[in-house]
């Protein structure tokens, strides 16, 4: 479980990450995807929705991108 935990917080770092919109929605989906196989979710949603919250994010607070 630990190894998890870790894992997921490693997987939300990198979803601040990208200077572009396709960098924004990669990192993101990549991101959401390894957390819901992490979480045993699924990985389409979990890449869709993490996709679209880095991409909020960043336009959002863009000096944290």
């Amino acid at each position: 479980m630990r190894i998890k935990i870790l894992a997921f917080i490693g997987l939300t770092a990198l979803a601040g990450c990208g200077d572009t919109f396709g960098e924004q929605s990669l990192f993101g989906a990549g991101a959401g995807a390894g957390a819901a196989v992490l979480l045993d979710g699924n990985p389409v949603v979990g890449g869709v929705l993490g996709a679209a919250a880095n991409v909020a994010f960043c336009k959002q607070f863009p000096e944290r991108c």
